[in-house]
């Protein structure tokens, strides 16, 4: 029964991964945008921001990272719906496959691009100054840090792509993820930031996820923060499947 799924899942993902190959634009789309909020803050706003840091791209970075991913998964949502518009799961369903296999080639396929956003928002941090000293756990921690925030915010997309009754809303949802790095510590310190704002900032997911990898890259102790960020990445996957699979279930039945 697992190798069923797994195999039935692998035939998913590779259908959906050829959508994305032939439609390169939405991988561009969704690094352009963090691409420049990158080169803005390092070269216009960078100077008269007080992050009590000699290294400006470094402190961006992390932040920078989650915004592209919050970007790249609503184009999970709006793959999806387009998916259940166009009447090809209802084709699925009709075959001898695992049912669950579908929405999980959408999910591994959000994973496969996001990773590659990441990897060129990377390259270009470090061409205009991003260093870390972290070294290959540390690195690896990153990245199963950010791989979880992937996971935990695809399946929050697969809800509105499952419930919506238009391609913006499937996509909208994500907005204003993008911009709850703003409303933390991934620009500026929250010190700097009025009480309400400020008791905001710290305690929403974002500020604990952006300061344990901003820990890591920097090779810094992450005190609570990792497992602070986790917490709310488990939370909110396990809570973002459980209504994505119910949503899929109503859907289908």
């Amino acid at each position: 029964m697992t190798t069923h799924v797994l195999s039935d899942t692998g035939v998913m993902l590779d259908r959906s991964i050829k959508h994305v190959t032939r439609s390169l634009d939405t991988i561009i789309t969704v690094t352009i945008m963090p691409i420049a909020f990158l080169l803005l803050f390092r070269y216009v706003f960078g100077g008269a921001i007080q992050a009590n840091t000699d290294n400006y791209v470094n402190y961006l970075m992390p932040g920078i990272l989650l915004i592209a991913i919050a970007s790249g998964i609503s184009y999970t949502g709006f793959r999806l719906f387009t998916d259940m518009k166009s009447g090809i799961f209802e084709r699925f369903h009709s075959m001898p496959i695992a049912r669950s296999s579908v929405l999980w080639g959408h999910v591994l396929t959000s994973l496969v691009s996001n990773a590659i956003s990441v990897a060129v928002i990377i390259g270009v941090g470090l061409a205009i100054g991003f260093r870390s000293s972290a070294g290959l756990l540390a690195w690896l921690a990153v990245a199963g840090m950010l791989t979880l925030f992937t996971l935990a915010l695809t399946w929050l997309a697969v809800i509105p792509g499952l419930t919506a009754s238009t391609p913006d809303g499937a996509s909208a949802f994500s907005y204003p993820l993008i911009f709850l790095p703003f409303i933390s510590s991934a620009f500026v310190p929250t010190e700097t930031m009025p009480g309400p704002v400020r008791a905001f900032a710290e305690h929403q997911p974002v500020t604990a996820i952006v300061n344990a990898i901003r820990a890591l890259f920097e090779q810094q102790p992450v005190g609570n923060d990792i497992w602070i960020a986790l917490a709310w990445c488990a939370g909110i996957l396990v809570i973002a499947y459980a209504l994505a699979m119910a949503a899929y279930r109503r859907k289908i039945t």
